[in-house]
C-alpha cells in the first residue's frame, strides 16, 4: 500500500511503532496461519500528518501544561478536524478493496500492552462500520481517544512521555459471531504459563472487553495428556 494504509499481512511484531500494538501483533497471527478477519491499518505516519496538517501540536501541548489531565480541548479539536485528503482517499481505496460491507474500527496505540502497563479498553472502537463517511469519521475518533482523561491519567501514572504517543487505526471486516472474548495465553493474574484463560460471551466481544457484562470464565490447565478444565464459573 503506502506510508498510510497498510494491509495487516504485511506486518509483524517489529512494527509497533508504525502499526501500534494491535496491529503489531494482528499481522503476526496473519503470518502465523490464524483466521484473522482481512483487514488494514492506518498508520502512526497518517495520525502525523492529520496533527501536523491542523496544526494540533500546540493544542495538544498547551491543554497538558494548562488542563491538569483533561483532554476535552485536544479530543474537541481532534474531532473537528479534517482529515488530509491524500489520507482520506488512501482509506476508502483499502476499504473498497476490502470489499466495503460492515466492518470494526479499532484504536492501536504505540503505548499499548506493554510488559509493566496494560491499555486495555482505554482507546475507542467502533462496529458495524458501513459506509464511507461513518469510516471516516470512526478513525478520526479513535484518533481523539487517544486523548480521553483516562488514557492521560494513566500515562502519567506509568511515566510515559505524553508527547511521543501516537495511535494507529486497524479496520477489520466484521465476524458475525455467536460468541466472543478474550483469550490469554498465560493466566494474566498468576503468570503461570501452563494455564489459558478464556473471558467470553454471547454476540460480540465488545461487551467482555468494555466492562459491560460478567462473563464466562474458564481456565484450562495443560496435562501430560492434554488440556483440561481446571476452573469454570458462568457470567451474568
Amino acid at each position: 500500500m503506502n506510508v498510510f494504509v497498510v494491509l495487516l499481512e504485511r506486518l509483524g511484531r517489529d512494527d509497533l511503532v508504525r502499526a501500534g500494538g494491535k496491529g503489531a501483533n494482528l499481522g503476526e497471527l496473519v503470518r502465523a496461519g490464524f483466521p484473522v478477519p482481512d483487514g488494514f491499518v492506518v498508520t502512526t505516519a497518517a495520525y502525523d500528518r492529520f496533527v501536523t496538517h491542523n496544526r494540533l501540536g500546540n493544542t495538544i501541548a498547551r491543554a497538558l501544561r494548562e488542563e491538569e489531565g483533561s483532554g476535552a480541548s485536544i479530543r474537541t479539536a481532534l474531532e473537528g478536524a479534517p482529515i488530509p485528503p491524500e489520507i482520506e482517499r488512501n482509506i476508502l481505496a483499502a476499504y473498497h478493496e476490502l470489499g466495503e460491507g460492515a466492518v470494526a474500527v479499532r484504536s492501536s496505540a504505540t503505548a499499548e500492552d506493554l510488559p509493566e502497563a496494560a491499555f486495555a479498553g482505554q482507546q475507542d472502537t467502533y462496529l458495524n462500520i458501513s459506509d464511507e463517511q461513518a469510516l471516516l469519521d470512526s478513525v478520526r475518533r479513535c484518533w481523539a481517544s487517544l486523548w480521553t482523561d483516562r488514557a492521560i491519567a494513566y500515562r502519567d501514572r506509568q511515566g510515559i512521555n505524553q508527547q511521543t504517543v501516537k495511535l494507529a487505526v486497524v479496520v477489520q471486516r466484521m465476524v458475525a459471531a455467536e460468541v466472543a472474548g478474550v483469550l490469554f495465553t498465560a493466566n494474566p493474574v498468576t503468570g503461570a504459563r501452563d494455564e489459558v484463560v478464556v473471558d467470553a460471551n454471547p454476540g460480540l466481544g465488545e461487551a467482555v472487553v468494555s466492562g459491560l457484562v460478567t462473563p464466562d470464565h474458564f481456565v484450562l490447565r495443560k496435562r501430560r495428556w492434554g488440556w483440561s478444565i481446571a476452573e469454570r464459573r458462568a457470567g451474568r
